[in-house]
C-alpha cells in the first residue's frame, strides 16, 4: 500500500505543477482573455438582435408545403415583414426554443410597427397555435400558405379553395393524392424518376396512392401501363370529425369546408349555443377569458353574455401538400399574436429522403 502512495505522489505533483502553470499564463494574458470575452458577448448580442428582429433561417421538416418547400429546405424568415414581434417570455435561454424557460415573467403582445399586413397566398412562419403546454414565443414553427385574412369568407369545394366566392388557388404548387391503377409494378425507381416523394403500394392488384401536382397526373394518364388515375376527393357532407369545429352540426370534411368567416379585431359576434364550437379557444385560450356553458347560458367572466368582440385578427393556413398538411382545416384560425414571419426564399437545400446530396438548384430559390 505504501509503495503504491509513493507510485501515485510524482502524478499527484505533476497536476499540480500543470495547474499552477495554467493559472499563471491565465494571469499574465488576463487582459486578453478580457477583450475576447467582450467580443463574444458583443457577437453573441448581435445575432440576438438579428434572430429576434430582423430574420431567422429554420429548417422545413414536414413535407406539408411541397412542392414549394421540400423536406430538407432551409428557409429564410424575413420578421420585417409583418413587423417585429418583441419577446413575451422574458426569463428564457435564447435558441433554444421549448426549453429552459420561465413564464414568471411574460410581457403582452406587441409587435413594431402595428398589426402584420399578411396578405392572401403569402407563404406565412408562425407558432402552433394548439400547443397550450408553451408559452406563444416558445411553440414549434409551422409553415403554411394563408388563403384567407381577417374578415374574408372561406369554403371550399371538392378540394378548390375560394375566398369571398373567388378561387385563389395556384394550381401549380399545389399536390393532392391520386389513387392510381396500373397494370405494371411501380417501385421506388418509378418514384425516384418522377421526383414522387410520398405514397405506394395499397393493394395486391397494383393500385397506388400517390401525391402528385395535377401537372404530373396529367402526365401520368398519358402512359401505356396507367389503366387509371383519379384524384381522391372526400364526399360533400361527409363529415370528419377531426376537422374543425369538431361538430356533427358542420358536416365538413377536408376537401368539402365551410362557408366560414374569419374573425376580425373589432367584430361582434353574437354567440349561441351552436356557434360557440367557433370561437371556444379564441375566447377561452387566445384572448385569455374564463368561459363557461350553464344550462344552454354562455358566461364570460362569470357574467350571462350574448356577443362578444373579437379583440384580434386571425387567419386561415393551409398546407399546399392538400391531403398530408395539419393545417386550420384541423385546429381553426392562427391568432395574430402567432404570427412570426414571411418565409421569402431558400437558403439551402438537401435531399433527405434519396439521399442524393444536396439540392444545388433551389439553394437562393425564391418561395412562391
Amino acid at each position: 500500500m505504501v509503495n503504491k502512495v509513493y507510485f501515485l505522489l510524482p502524478t499527484f505533483f505533476g497536476y499540480l505543477w500543470f495547474i499552477a502553470c495554467t493559472l499563471e499564463r491565465i494571469l499574465k494574458h488576463k487582459k486578453t482573455l478580457i477583450e475576447w470575452a467582450k467580443a463574444i458577448g458583443i457577437s453573441f448580442f448581435c445575432v440576438l438582435i438579428i434572430r429576434t428582429f430582423f430574420f431567422e433561417i429554420s429548417p422545413v421538416s414536414s413535407p406539408s408545403m411541397e412542392q414549394g418547400l421540400l423536406t430538407g429546405d432551409f428557409m429564410f424568415i424575413n420578421k420585417l415583414s409583418y413587423g417585429p414581434r418583441l419577446p413575451r417570455t422574458l426569463l428564457s435561454i435564447p435558441f433554444v426554443n421549448q426549453k429552459f424557460y420561465s413564464s414568471l415573467f411574460s410581457l403582452p403582445y406587441l409587435r413594431l410597427f402595428g398589426s402584420p399586413s399578411v396578405e392572401r397566398n403569402d407563404i406565412v412562419v408562425f407558432n402552433y397555435p394548439q400547443e397550450d403546454e408553451h408559452p406563444v414565443d416558445h411553440r414549434t414553427y409551422f409553415v403554411k400558405r394563408c388563403v384567407a385574412i381577417a374578415g374574408d369568407s372561406l369554403k371550399i369545394v371538392n378540394g378548390e379553395v375560394y375566398v369571398n366566392n373567388q378561387s385563389v388557388d395556384i394550381e401549380e404548387t399545389l399536390q393532392y393524392n391520386y389513387h392510381i391503377k396500373s397494370d405494371t409494378v411501380l417501385d421506388s425507381l418509378f418514384m425516384a424518376h418522377y421526383n414522387i416523394h410520398e405514397g405506394g403500394k395499397i393493394s395486391d392488384n397494383n393500385d397506388y396512392s400517390f401525391t402528385l401536382t395535377k401537372a404530373l397526373a396529367d402526365t401520368l394518364k398519358s402512359k401505356t401501363y396507367i389503366v387509371s388515375i383519379e384524384k381522391n376527393t372526400e364526399k360533400k357532407e361527409m363529415w370528419d370529425e377531426f376537422v374543425f369545429p369538431f361538430n356533427n352540426r358542420y358536416k365538413w370534411n377536408v376537401d368539402n369546408y365551410g362557408p366560414l368567416k374569419i374573425p376580425a379585431e373589432g367584430d361582434t359576434i353574437r354567440l349561441d349555443t351552436v356557434n360557440l364550437c367557433f370561437f371556444v379557444r379564441i375566447i377561452s385560450v387566445y384572448e385569455g377569458n374564463i368561459l363557461e356553458l350553464k344550462k344552454d347560458s354562455i358566461y364570460i367572466n362569470n357574467k350571462a353574455v350574448s356577443m362578444y368582440v373579437i379583440k384580434q385578427n386571425y387567419y386561415f393556413m393551409i398546407g399546399d401538400n392538400r391531403h398530408n398538411s395539419r393545417d386550420s382545416r384541423h385546429w381553426g384560425f392562427v391568432p395574430e399574436d402567432h404570427i412570426i414571419g414571411k418565409a421569402t426564399r431558400i437558403i439551402y437545400s438537401a435531399d433527405k429522403l434519396y439521399h442524393t446530396g444536396v439540392r444545388w438548384g433551389r439553394i437562393f430559390k425564391g418561395i412562391q
